[in-house]
């Protein structure tokens, strides 16, 4: 996607951040707090007075989606992060499930020893134990009613110690369902959001284009060599993408965005990486711009919200905007914040 200096900037942010108790388990939701308040609502660009110009419409789109890729790579990183705490809380059920099964025998066995108690079965016994004895008859039944109790006073501890296992397990347990819940909530309402901030820049990119798009995909060849190993499956895959339509939140086989179509194109070559640019760039090793070499990823501005996959001669591939197909362009053409090498 082509980036040019801003020009009467046209987005404006709104914070819809509620006052929420913030939970324990801090990295997750720290990344989904920095999600939920940061809405971007964007406006419209056509002036009352004067049709903009082609370059004036590019210039907006580009500066409108610059602000809103942040937002989509954030969603990608929550979800990643949501799918690991599914994982943690079945694992943590699945651990609770027998623990669960140990107390309700053993609260069974208590209450056993209330209902006797309360209908004067332990009474009786001892009237049994004590009547009619001799002297030496009466101490062997008192040991032995001693013994009785103890056992029955070991087997309530027993009982309250499971059932504090037991609550102190559930706990997190309960907290991370409910966070799970309301984290889906808040993700279902930031894609009504982006989608909605989309189709507004399909609107605008339509004005200009129609649906012809803009320009050749594939302006040299992809890719420039063939590097051989993973690196050369990963550059293959990427280059084979190109045409097909960015879709937020995509990797494949049909639609990707950016770090999933560089997700994807790895994971052909048997690498596992994040869905999410940041994250990639966090999982990579740091190269410079001339250690380069196919297959590796290039990362774009500060925040690192943008990700392509270098093919080599100076070019990369990138799922750069909604509705746009995937294509090559010059490495330099945005601001590189810097070079990665999966594997």
């Amino acid at each position: 996607m082509a980036h040019h200096a801003p020009r009467r900037p046209s987005v404006r942010s709104i914070d819809r951040s509620a006052a929420t108790p913030r939970p324990r388990w801090s990295r997750f939701t720290t990344a989904l707090a920095a999600l939920v308040g940061t809405a971007v609502v964007l406006t419209g660009g056509a002036t009352a007075h004067a049709e903009p110009s082609v370059t004036e419409i590019e210039r907006q789109i580009d500066q409108d989606w610059n602000k809103l890729e942040p937002i989509i790579e954030q969603v990608n990183a929550t979800r990643e992060e949501l799918a690991a705490k599914r994982k943690q809380a079945a694992a943590l059920a699945k651990q609770i499930t027998p623990l669960q099964a140990q107390v309700d025998e053993a609260l069974g066995q208590v209450g056993g020893l209330a209902a006797d108690a309360y209908k004067g079965n332990n009474i009786s016994t001892v009237n049994a134990l004590l009547g009619s004895r001799s002297p030496g008859e009466i101490v062997d039944s008192l040991e032995l009613l001693d013994r009785f109790a103890h056992r029955q006073q070991q087997q309530v501890q027993a009982v309250a110690e499971l059932r504090d296992q037991l609550a102190a397990k559930k706990k997190p347990l309960d907290d991370m369902i409910a966070q799970l819940a309301r984290t889906e909530a808040q993700l279902a309402a930031k894609k009504k959001q982006i989608d909605a901030e989309i189709a507004r820049l399909q609107k605008l990119r339509l004005k200009v284009y129609g649906n012809g798009g803009g320009g050749p995909l594939r302006p040299a060849p992809c890719p420039a060599g063939y590097p051989g190993g993973p690196a050369g499956v990963a550059v293959k895959f990427a280059c084979a993408q190109i045409g097909k339509i960015y879709v937020w939140g995509a990797a494949g086989p049909d639609h990707y965005d950016c770090s999933g179509l560089t997700m994807a194109a790895w994971a052909k070559a048997g690498v596992s990486l994040p869905h999410n640019a940041r994250q990639q760039h966090d999982v990579t090793r740091r190269v410079s711009r001339g250690e380069l070499r196919a297959g590796d990823l290039v990362f774009y501005y500060g925040d690192l919200h943008h990700v392509a996959m270098y093919v080599g001669d100076g070019w990369v591939v990138h799922a750069s905007q909604a509705g746009k197909p995937i294509t090559m362009k010059r490495v330099d053409d945005g601001q590189i914040n810097s070079y990665g090498r999966p594997g």
